[in-house]
């Protein structure tokens, strides 16, 4: 049976740059590296997604291991693509809806928040997972589809510990999937993990079994961040 410690990348940069850990996320990231280090736990196996974010949270974790194996680049563990929902959607929902119209400019207008989640962005992510007809791209049952697809790749009967680096919602849908719910609640679970935190999960015979989720003991409070 194999442990899988699905790590989320650390901090990113804004909205922005999004795709590019902040100095703070590199840190996150390097303290996540130390923790496993000095509990002396050992991965057999390592893999990121394409995203950078998740490059730059394994390079920086795996820098503080004397030993750590090859990372694999694995693109099924990508987040779904936001800012593709965004260049779809918003133009159509601006003319749709005269309220997400007024809170997208609001949005746009204000630079000095741009790390939070705001009405806009859930009011889009909804329209994204309800599948609005005018979109063309990754459906949400396709991403779901994507992600629950990943765990193919981590079989291989052995008793050892993989590492994955990943995002929020890839964790959130299979932390959903190890309590049988296979629907839009996994954007519950993917809401509230912490930047560089760790869930471990068992894996068997494509069976999953969630057995710790979204920890960060290896954060001092004024280091734990959402975005």
């Amino acid at each position: 049976m194999s442990r899988i410690y699905l790590v989320r990348h650390g901090q990113a940069g804004t909205r922005q740059a999004y795709d590019s850990l902040s100095g703070l996320g590199r840190q996150q990231a390097r303290l996540l590296g130390q923790h496993f280090a000095e509990q002396g736990i050992r991965f057999s196996r390592a893999f990121t997604g394409a995203l950078k974010r998740q490059q730059q949270t394994a390079e920086e974790a795996g820098a503080q291991f004397a030993e750590f194996p090859p990372i694999e680049h694995a693109p099924g563990w990508n987040e779904f693509d936001l800012d593709h929902v965004y260049r779809e959607l918003a133009p159509i929902l601006c003319e749709e809806d005269e309220e997400f119209r007024g809170h997208f400019e609001a949005m746009q207008a204000d630079t000095q928040s741009d790390r939070r989640w705001t009405t806009a962005d859930l009011k889009i992510v909804q329209a994204w997972m309800k599948g609005h007809p005018k979109y063309q791209g990754e459906t949400w049952r396709a991403f779901h589809e994507r992600i629950s697809a990943c765990r193919t790749g981590l079989l291989s009967g052995e008793d050892e510990n993989i590492i994955v680096f990943t995002s929020a919602t890839p964790i959130g849908i299979w932390a959903a999937l190890s309590l049988d719910i296979d629907d839009h609640r996994a954007m519950r679970l993917a809401g509230v993990l912490y930047n560089a935190s760790y869930t471990v999960m068992r894996l068997r015979e494509e069976q999953l079994r969630l057995h710790m989720f979204n920890a960060v003991s290896h954060l001092q409070p004024d280091l734990r961040t959402y975005r």
